[in-house]
């Protein structure tokens, strides 16, 4: 939000005194009259002005640790009292200079209208600059959210765990098999490609493939650890399908690195898709392990898809879906998307 720059108050409170002195015109009989009466407006909005800002500006630290209503009856109070003090000086001044008739009730009368008129115009102001905060204020966190998803997003492409496990096993398998570091980097080759591309719709059989080239890469490090088992449709029916890229593959990352990775039994990974009725289902079942359990190791908090979620969305539409329900015997996970089937 941009600041007012001092000759941008200097007109408004020459407007303003204008506005308030046509206001109380009907007791001016001569253009002097109103000429004194406007200046003698501006220097009041003067006073109650610039000083107000002043303060304001210097109580800001403290401001700073104050909700927003608070602070906003700080300020109507400082304007208020300040309008006040000023409006008194002025008149005083006006009836010692012969400028203006002493009567104590029309002096009260005048000092408590131009408290009204301060306390209106100041709410309306803070009710405008309430709203401006909070436009700015809902634009910087939607900012935020889309730089920590954006964040999320890169990070999910390439996990650093992911990263350096894999360079540690090139590395060894370059000196004690170089035939298969370099099949293995044929993988990686392959993997990277896609997560470096973002997210994009890509056919289901180019994520299989994905999926089996970051299988084969954990392969060479976990060994007999991992069995995956694939319940696909036939070659024909796969042939129309779409994903986003790196969906699935994301998905099987997180159950390695969060169950495969904590047990030294072997677990079993069943993936069955099914297309029918316009809605694709993915089912990735985990069977647990039955000795080596997995103690202070919250499943339930770390299978969590929402950027993946997300990504789907934005792709097939808001009832795109990620769920995954933990037991204490496996985790289902279900990728659910609607996709039209030209077919039927």
């Amino acid at each position: 939000m941009e600041v007012m720059r001092p000759w941008q108050w200097l007109v408004y409170i020459f407007f303003w005194s204008l506005f308030l002195t046509v206001i109380d015109r009907h007791d001016l009989a001569t253009w002097s009259d109103f000429m004194i009466k406007f200046m003698s407006r501006v220097i009041q909005n003067t006073l109650s002005i610039i000083p107000s800002l002043f303060i304001i500006d210097y109580l800001r630290p403290i401001f700073k640790s104050m909700s927003v209503p608070k602070v906003s009856m700080y300020v109507l109070a400082i304007l208020m009292i300040a309008s006040t003090i000023s409006m008194t000086l002025v008149l005083l001044v006006m009836i010692n200079m012969g400028w203006h008739e002493y009567d104590l009730q029309n002096f009260i009368l005048e000092v408590v209208f131009d408290l009204m008129i301060a306390g209106g115009f100041t709410l309306v102001f803070l009710l405008y600059f309430l709203r401006r905060y909070r436009e700015m204020h809902a634009l910087k966190q939607s900012f935020e959210h889309k730089l920590s998803a954006q964040n999320d997003v890169i990070k999910a492409r390439i996990t650093p765990h992911f990263f350096f496990n894999t360079i540690n096993t090139l590395v060894s398998l370059i000196e004690s098999n170089p035939t298969r570091a370099s099949y293995l980097l044929q993988h990686v080759s392959a993997l990277f490609r896609a997560s470096f591309s973002g997210a994009r719709e890509i056919s289901f059989e180019e994520e299989i493939a994905l999926c089996e080239h970051y299988l084969a890469i954990e392969a060479s490090r976990l060994a007999d650890k991992l069995d995956v088992k694939w319940q696909l449709p036939d070659e024909d029916i796969m042939y129309d399908m779409v994903i986003t890229a790196l969906t699935l593959q994301s998905v099987l990352e997180k159950m390695l690195l969060n169950v495969v990775e904590m047990t030294t039994e072997t677990i079993y990974i069943n993936i069955e898709v099914t297309w029918h009725q316009h809605h694709v289902a993915i089912t990735i079942s985990v069977r647990l392990p039955k000795k080596t359990l997995m103690i202070n190791h919250d499943l339930r908090q770390h299978m969590d898809f929402y950027i993946q979620a997300e990504r789907l969305r934005a792709y097939f539409g808001q009832s795109a879906d990620i769920k995954s329900t933990v037991t204490s015997t496996q985790i289902i996970t279900l990728i659910d998307y609607p996709l039209q089937d030209v077919g039927l």
